[in-house]
């Protein structure tokens, strides 16, 4: 485990309009694992809020940028710079339609999949840093990509994104030890739980 701060920034755009966007579920996941944990308050810092917090006894900043999606660099790479820290120890959740409505998907680098927040983050920090990527399904069509991200989820959606908020702010402390493996493995362990074993029969006793 690093000795280093970990960063964990959730993606998202700022105002109670886009609150419930699913553009913002990397905002919802932040604020989950900050009610799930002792984290102090929330506080205007790196163009955005902060938190600071423990998670697997390391130090943890919470981080949610108030630049809009498209300048998220801005922030996170203000708070990376002021802390100090290496790739390994930035996490940044952020909605992925490339993965079904549901899924998630943890990496270490890589390309942006044409995400304007991750574009933003990349072009300051490289692309090294590590990403939580929480499905939000595809539309079908390019040209409708813009207005699905920018939607509510809808009512049969919480029947799956609730849950799976409530496994990430649990496996929150895998991302401290810098066990990826472990944070996917705790997520679904917690959201499929393997069967309960029955248990054994009581044998009994032979009469006298």
């Amino acid at each position: 485990m690093s000795e280093a701060p970990l960063l964990i920034a959730g993606l998202g755009n700022p105002g109670q309009s886009y609150a419930r966007n699913r553009h913002n579920v990397g905002f919802m996941a932040i604020d989950v694992i900050h009610e799930s944990y002792e984290f102090g308050p929330w506080r205007r810092r790196f163009e955005g809020i902060v938190s600071e917090g423990t998670l697997a006894r390391r130090k943890t900043w919470l981080l949610k940028p108030a630049t809009y999606m498209n300048e998220s660099g801005r922030s996170v790479g203000a708070a990376a710079r002021f802390f100090k820290l290496p790739p390994e120890s930035i996490v940044v959740m952020h909605d992925e339609i490339d993965l079904a409505a549901g899924k998630l998907r943890m990496k270490a680098g890589g390309g942006d999949a044409g995400h304007n927040g991750l574009r933003s983050i990349t072009s300051v920090l490289g692309p090294s840093y590590r990403r939580v990527r929480i499905g939000v399904g595809h539309p079908g069509e390019k040209d409708r990509v813009h207005g699905h991200v920018l939607q509510n989820f809808s009512g049969a959606d919480e029947e799956w994104l609730v849950p799976l908020l409530s496994a990430i702010a649990k496996a929150a402390p895998f991302l401290a030890r810098d066990d990826d493996a472990g944070f996917m493995n705790k997520v679904a362990v917690t959201l499929n739980p393997p069967p309960k074993k029955p248990p054994p029969e009581k044998k009994e006793q032979d009469g006298i």
